[in-house]
């Protein structure tokens, strides 16, 4: 009945109402047996919320209680941005799928980073991850410079990164993808996170549109830079095999892909990507896992950990719960 960004916001707030979060927080405790221990952190459960949903880490504490094992917030630029023009977000219900060109529409990092302190961490048991991007003024040359600037500003506060060089909705913000790029960037942030006193695990999140050998690239200069893995996959800007009538899809316009649509192409990188990576390379898989079943075989497939997004969104809130009770099930 709302337009999707609309509906989104208005969601949250209700969630804010205790008597509604009370409704879908009954069963979030988390079951002993679904913790894992992945690059060092201790994860309540394998289920994770993507990047994009709370943006400016505005919803951490409710979202935690309808059971996330993790929250990813971003992307997060050095300086606020508003993103692309409205309309930017849009449903294909038939597809159960969205298109959204927000463009990293943020509060940025110094703002964001103040929010994060405000957190008690002790009283919300969830993994906190950071995903950090450039700015859309700033030029592909300098974007390392960005990367650094989040990477600085968020390090106290989140308990890993993820490296977003793979939107499609940041003008040429996927040639940071390519092999020079890509290895100046994850090079001079491993460098920044091994000097600390306790450095944090990068995360690379990639893009679903990568042919194998670019793929091949990607998985060198994580092995090289000595990254803790690999989150795959981003949004797609295919628009094959759509349910959703051309015109229809045409009149939306530009912008990412996600959801059901993407669940075969999500899932073959992940199959591949275990197959070309070194075992100390992680792999968070994420993209149109819309069913309990789906993240099962996400984790069968040799993903650490699983990443929802739309599906929550066509869910609702007790998705979460839903593969949680799946997986504590399968596991007897």
């Amino acid at each position: 009945m709302l337009p999707p960004e609309t509906a989104h916001y208005f969601t949250m707030w209700l969630l804010k109402l205790p008597f509604v979060i009370g409704i879908f927080a009954k069963e979030t405790k988390n079951d002993e047996q679904l913790s894992r221990k992945i690059a060092g952190i201790r994860f309540p459960n394998p289920i994770g919320l993507a990047a994009g949903f709370d943006k400016n880490a505005k919803w951490i504490p409710i979202l935690a209680k309808l059971g996330f094992g993790h929250i990813e917030i971003g992307t997060v630029t050095p300086k606020p941005q508003p993103g692309n023009p409205k309309p930017r977000l849009f449903r294909l219900p038939k597809d159960h799928a969205l298109i959204n060109r927000m463009g990293f529409n943020n509060d940025g990092a110094d703002v964001i980073a103040n929010r994060l302190s405000k957190l008690d961490r002790k009283k919300i048991n969830v993994i906190v991850g950071g995903n950090i991007g450039k700015n859309k003024i700033t030029p592909n040359e300098s974007a390392v410079d960005d990367y650094l600037y989040c990477f600085e500003k968020l390090f106290e506060y989140v308990d890993y990164f993820a490296v977003n060089v793979s939107s499609p909705n940041t003008p040429g913000l996927r040639e940071l993808q390519e092999k020079e790029s890509l290895t100046k960037i994850l090079t001079s942030l491993q460098n920044r996170n091994l000097k600390k006193t306790a450095s944090k695990p990068i995360f690379l999140k990639i893009a679903p549109d990568l042919n194998f050998d670019q793929i091949d690239e990607i998985v060198e200069v994580v092995s090289k830079t000595g990254l803790a893995g690999i989150i795959a996959t981003n949004t797609t800007i295919s628009r094959e095999n759509l349910i959703t009538g051309r015109l229809t899809v045409n009149n939306v316009g530009a912008g990412g892909l996600s959801g059901a649509p993407l669940s075969i192409v999500s899932q073959s990188i992940l199959q591949y990507l275990k197959a070309k990576c070194p075992d100390n390379i992680i792999l968070i898989s994420s993209g149109g896992i819309m069913n309990p079943r789906q993240a099962e075989s996400r984790l069968k497939q040799g993903a650490a950990l699983v990443q929802i997004y739309t599906g929550f969104i066509y869910e609702g809130p007790a998705f979460i719960v839903r593969i949680k009770k799946h997986l504590k099930l399968i596991s007897h």
